[in-house]
């Protein structure tokens, strides 16, 4: 599945794009300046993950998932800063068959938290993921005292499916989570 080198999507605020290689200081940036604020949400991080190297091959790599059809990896940028990350919105492992499926994921930085910018940016990549791509439904999973991540899926209409316990090692500890999946009404087959 080709798409335009040049994809992004656009809110009323935000734009939402693939990084380019002249992002590399923007993400180191913006994963350093909120490193303790994503730390309990996330995994532990290599050391490499801190280096422009592994933002290169990263780069790469998602523009090469992109354009396999393998996944859909976003930054956030606010309209009026252009050059400054204030998140990501990954939709992986995407799964096509009988399943026609993917993870969502996201993190937002502290100074942009309390402001709706994840449920707007979301509210433009879903309709592009189920419309573009078809897929039929995206799964997104929180831990059960992330109540901000909670209330962001709430609004979009994802539903609770469950829970899972120790589901995936944190920042070093296996964490329960909230299952939620959302499905595409307007799935084509063919």
């Amino acid at each position: 599945m080709i798409h335009s080198p040049a994809f992004k999507l656009t809110t009323e605020r935000l734009i939402l794009r693939l990084a380019t290689q002249d992002d590399l200081l923007a993400i180191l940036q913006f994963y350093q300046d909120n490193q303790a604020h994503l730390a309990p949400f996330e995994p532990a991080r290599p050391k490499q993950f801190w280096t422009e190297p592994y933002w290169q091959e990263q780069v790469h790599l998602s523009w090469e998932g992109f354009q396999s059809g393998q996944f859909l990896r976003l930054f956030l940028f606010e309209n009026q800063r252009p050059r400054s990350i204030v998140g990501t919105a990954n939709f992986n492992n995407i799964v096509r068959g009988a399943f026609q499926a993917c993870h969502l994921g996201y993190s937002l930085a502290n100074s942009a938290q309390g402001k709706g910018y994840m449920t707007e940016a979301l509210r433009s990549a879903i309709p592009y993921v189920f419309d573009e791509l078809n897929l039929h439904r995206i799964m997104a999973n929180y831990m059960p005292h992330n109540h901000r991540s909670a209330r962001v899926l709430e609004r979009l209409g994802f539903s609770i499916e469950g829970c899972a316990k120790n589901y995936l090692l944190i920042n070093g500890q296996w964490e329960d989570h909230i299952l939620t999946s959302l499905t595409n009404d307007r799935w084509r087959s063919g």
